[in-house]
């Protein structure tokens, strides 16, 4: 059986193998799409996520309770998403650069680009504001409370709820405007 947060927390520090093992059993998965939804490219997205756990991992010494395990969870692994995007963010020196390409969605083996609604709202999910992109996609994909996106965001409930809504917005004119 999988344990909660502070079931799996209190397994992590005393047998951390089953408990690393548990970890994973739970949380690999959903950490990994909600990277894949920031990051677009699946080894990115891989890399990020191994990152993730490693630094769950390592970290766990500074996890004190007071919050959601799971929010926990994720704001390292939105962490490491950022991350991957600021890097690659870097690599794009100047406009006037020829080599110049701007993130979008990559191709790679595991979209499936004949579904262009899919396509469509991944653009319209990758043209809002990072802070409203996380909120969105935590709350529509990842299914969590605005309090715990709160927590992953370093925001208030009130406003977790206020960044899904006008992301929300956004993502419904985009799909009514754009081709």
């Amino acid at each position: 059986m999988i344990n909660s947060g502070s079931g799996m927390v209190a397994t992590l520090r005393s047998d951390p193998e089953r408990g690393f093992r548990e970890l994973m059993d739970k949380y690999k998965e959903p950490v990994y799409w909600h990277i894949r939804r920031l990051v677009v490219s699946h080894d990115d997205a891989q890399d990020a996520t191994q990152e993730t756990f490693v630094r769950v991992f390592r970290s766990l010494g500074q996890y004190r309770g007071g919050g959601s395990f799971t929010a926990w969870v994720y704001k390292i692994a939105t962490n490491e998403a950022m991350r991957v995007i600021e890097r690659r963010r870097n690599r794009f020196v100047s406009l006037d650069d020829e080599s110049f390409a701007p993130p979008g969605i990559e191709a790679d083996g595991y979209v499936d680009y004949g579904d262009l609604e899919a396509v469509k709202l991944q653009k319209a999910i990758l043209s809002l504001p990072p802070k409203q992109q996380v909120t969105f996609n935590l709350r529509y994909y990842d299914g969590l409370g605005y309090d715990e996106i709160a927590e992953v965001t370093g925001s208030t409930a009130p406003s977790a709820k206020a960044n899904y809504h006008m992301a929300k917005d956004k993502i419904i004119r985009y799909m009514n405007t754009n081709d």
